[in-house]
């Protein structure tokens, strides 16, 4: 916990001061302490963006990040600004913040934490954006903006990769400046996603705070409509929010399209991050083939959207006998899935049905344009790939808007302290949550509370790899386990390199150096029986 306090001590007002030179440099400030916050997490992953292209996000870009942030928060006299904040909310604050970082300091459970966003941030840190990564591991094509913004601090002020404690600690801010009590309700849930670099809880605490603004009838566009697009960018299933502010826009506002520029720019510095590190503009979507060099196999993008398609379905099903369903069996056996899924997915078509009615009873052009967006990015989920996960943020839109008005702070709070309880016992015991709630399959990655959190937070550490060459290529893959989240780089996970070996493909060095990027291309005979024996001690079929 004291390493976490460390790095809030230096980045909170490292951001803010960022902020506060992004409104002052485009023509407004805002006296809100945790707008400027957001306003510096949005301007240093941009920047970070663009250097990835050219530099690693190496000590060196977090060093003269830190030096030009802190420097600009006390210009600006921003530590004032927070004094004041603390002085008038020194209970509510100092207590919710030291119960978000007690939270934070548990080990991470989320397994992709160890499959994508550790390995994610070790390329970022250490290469930068690397050209057709995507054909080294799928999964590492993504680069969300998230895990860019979390690359250029992993070096010194947050090596343990709590980022997501400054997000909810930005959050609390927001909620005592604008008093919206109804947000604490959230708070206990959120806390399950900071022990991890995981988009999803910056992607929900973003889209809130864009949907508080557009409820109080703000007219900043341009700013709350290029952080939707930044949340789209962060986790492209937040494709509701900007479709939402663009509507507000042109509908309520009657605005022109002006507010829409700041956010088209960050929209197409999305899509070319996308091509130069996936080969098509929209990760992992087979669309718009530009014909790049370094885009992935065919095969294994088609082999990913069958994974999609029996993640839809919890993996209860195979690729062929999903192929099989008739037409109401697709909705069935989605909505009967065994397990705690199933009934995420019947709350989730009862939580739409519940905010249909009431846009009907209240008659709002904000609530019919919001309805609007959350049934068109439901629809398009459907379609794509269902998995609960896609769709989890709805919940929160959903409960806000039901309860913006209705919700008193003690109510709020007592809430807020039920469930902090109830999610705390969560997490320290986890022989409960596997005994008594076997389907939640993450429980069986929890491992309880750890004194040695009081310190630091708690993290694993494996450090066991071997050396493998294919071509010209030399490569890591982890000894004994399934995921390469501390395997030095370049390093591939074993399942991978089973969806090269039957496809027939295997990646390549584009150049002379990792920075240049990888291709792939079809292996020997002598090429598949190597890679067979580094294979033989892993169990993936």
């Amino acid at each position: 916990m004291l390493y976490i306090v460390l790095m809030l001590i230096l980045l909170l007002p490292t951001l803010a001061g960022l902020g506060a030179t992004l409104t002052k440099i485009s023509g407004g400030y805002s006296q809100k302490i945790a707008v400027q916050i957001l306003s510096g997490i949005f301007l240093v992953s941009v920047i970070f963006t663009g250097l990835a292209f050219f530099i690693p996000l190496n000590i060196y870009v977090e060093i003269g990040t830190l030096l030009i942030g802190t420097t600009a928060f006390f210009y600006f006299k921003i530590n004032l600004e927070f004094w004041n904040f603390v002085s008038q909310n020194s209970i509510a604050f100092l207590s919710i913040s030291l119960l978000i970082i007690f939270f934070g300091s548990y080990y991470p459970f989320i397994l992709d934490h160890f499959g994508y966003y550790v390995p994610t941030i070790k390329w970022l840190s250490e290469i930068g954006l690397v050209q057709g990564i995507s054909n080294l591991d799928l999964l590492l094509g993504q680069n969300s903006l998230w895990h860019i913004f979390q690359a250029g601090f992993s070096n010194f002020s947050d090596p343990f990769l709590r980022l997501n404690v400054l997000v909810l600690i930005t959050y609390l801010i927001y909620v005592l400046e604008q008093k919206t009590w109804i947000h604490l309700a959230f708070f206990p849930v959120l806390f399950l996603f900071t022990q991890s670099p995981s988009a999803d809880l910056p992607a929900i605490v973003f889209s809130l705070i864009v949907l508080n603004e557009v409820f109080n009838s703000t007219r900043n566009l341009p700013f709350i409509f290029a952080v939707s697009v930044f949340v789209v960018a962060v986790k492209p299933t937040m494709i509701w929010l900007p479709i939402l502010v663009s509507l507000y826009g042109f509908v309520v506002l009657k605005n022109n399209y002006k507010f829409f520029i700041p956010g088209i720019l960050l929209f197409l510095l999305f899509v070319f991050k996308n091509i130069w590190t996936f080969g098509f503009p929209i990760f992992p979507v087979q669309l718009i083939d530009l014909g790049f060099s370094w885009r992935p196999n065919a095969d294994l993008l088609f082999n990913s959207s069958k994974v999609a398609i029996m993640k839809t379905y919890d993996m209860q099903y195979s690729y062929e006998e999903i192929q099989q369903f008739s037409r109401i069996d697709y909705l069935k056996n989605w909505f009967f899935l065994e397990g705690i899924k199933g009934k995420i997915h019947l709350l989730f078509i009862g939580s739409l049905a519940i905010f249909i009615v009431f846009a009907v009873v209240k008659n709002s052009k904000i609530i019919w344009i919001l309805l609007f967006s959350i049934l068109l990015k439901s629809i398009l989920i459907l379609l794509f790939s269902a998995q609960y996960r896609f769709f989890f943020d709805v919940f929160f839109v959903i409960i806000f808007v039901l309860f913006y008005h209705n919700i008193t702070k003690n109510f709020s709070l007592l809430l807020f302290s039920t469930l902090s309880i109830f999610f705390a016992a969560f997490l320290s015991f986890p022989n409960l949550v596997q005994t008594h709630l076997p389907s939640f399959k993450l429980g069986n990655f929890m491992t309880g509370f750890d004194k040695t959190q009081l310190l630091r937070p708690a993290s694993f550490v494996y450090k066991k790899h071997k050396t493998h060459q294919i071509g010209n290529l030399k490569f890591n893959v982890v000894d004994g386990y399934i995921f390469s989240f501390d395997t030095p780089i370049p390093a591939i996970s074993p399942q991978f390199i089973q969806e090269d070996l039957d496809a027939g493909i295997f990646p390549q060095l584009k150049g002379k150096t990792l920075k240049k990027g990888f291709i792939w291309r079809k292996i020997t005979t002598a090429e598949k029986e190597k890679i067979q024996v580094i294979l033989k001690d892993f169990s993936l079929k």
